[in-house]
């Protein structure tokens, strides 16, 4: 072999040797100093408990990170050319986040699955969450979210597909799953074909669901659209609703504190939205149920036949 040769080997071995599995080299890049990586844990690391942006290359990751502090955004350097794949950190999600804040833009997750059976894209532990222009497909859960009562996590613009699952020996997983947080904002998003579960789970104190879609006609074995299950203000509007028929509780389209009634519900909207049932649903069905004894405050909806507009629990 010649010289030439060899140097020309060694060089693909390094390359080889600086690529990520699933990943390229210098795939994710710090905005704000210009480094890249080819681990997204290392570009987090590096922002540490500061702020920036991590820009990621068009390509398929098996890669996941967690974030211990500060402020950081994941953004795909194109829009929809970036796909988080299978990866999973601590048996919990692709992105584990307890920082002060993150926000997540223009990505693609799909094929989570876990031990638990709750396997996440992102796992919220602590701290504020901004998704926009995101799809989270074919996997067990979309986000789930602990506590935190000051924070605000707000989704827009997304679409959560082939999501959740309910066996009878583990607890359920959800498109959406949020614990008990300040507030949920929920704007421009479309959930179609869960697998289980409920679309939208949320302990959180206030929810806003505005102008989203829940198309629940392929849907196998879910639960309800939305369920607000210790109670909350706020408002869910201008929304469009399909009832499919394979459901494992079709009693209700939006249930209010069905766990107890740990914030006040008084004055909750639910207003201006569309609903109806997809060919051989099951019915009768209440488009809201309430288990609170609380004054909601719903106004002109336009119903199909075969959605009571109310019933109390």
């Amino acid at each position: 072999m010649n010289s030439l040769s060899t140097v020309v080997l060694l060089g693909a071995a390094a390359i080889a040797s600086a690529l990520s599995p699933g990943g390229q080299q210098g795939a994710f890049t710090v905005a704000e100093s210009g480094r890249s990586f080819s681990r997204l844990q290392d570009a987090v690391d590096a922002i540490g408990a500061g702020q920036g942006t991590i820009r990621i290359a068009p390509g398929t990751y098996r890669q996941c990170a967690v974030q211990q502090g500060g402020r950081i955004a994941y953004r795909a350097a194109t829009p929809g050319s970036v796909t988080f794949d299978g990866g999973i950190c601590e048996d919990k999600a692709t992105f584990v986040l307890r920082g002060k804040a993150a926000s997540v833009e223009g990505l693609t997750f799909r094929n989570l699955r876990v031990a638990d059976r709750n396997g996440a894209a992102i796992r919220l532990e602590l701290g504020n969450l901004d998704v926009r222009e995101t799809m989270f497909r074919d996997s067990e859960s979309g986000i789930l979210a602990g506590d935190d009562s000051a924070a605000t996590i707000r989704i827009e613009r997304s679409t959560f597909s082939g999501l959740g699952r309910c066996d009878d020996d583990v607890a359920c997983a959800h498109s959406i799953y949020i614990g008990d947080y300040g507030t949920l904002i929920v704007n421009r998003v479309r959930f179609e074909r869960g697998m289980g579960g409920h679309y939208v789970k949320s302990r959180a104190a206030r929810i806003e669901v505005t102008d989203s879609s829940f198309d629940d006609s392929k849907g196998s074995t879910t639960n309800y659209m939305i369920d607000l299950s210790n109670g909350a203000t706020g408002r869910i509007a201008g929304n469009h609703f399909v009832q499919g028929k394979n459901k494992e509780n079709h009693s209700a389209l939006i249930m209010v504190a069905a766990e107890g009634r740990s914030h006040n519900s008084s004055g909750l909207v639910i207003a201006d939205n569309e609903a109806a049932l997809a060919p051989g649903a099951p019915r009768p069905t209440a488009f809201v149920a309430d288990a609170s004894g609380d004054r909601l405050a719903i106004g002109a909806n336009q119903l199909g036949a075969g959605i009571e507009r109310f019933q109390k629990r």
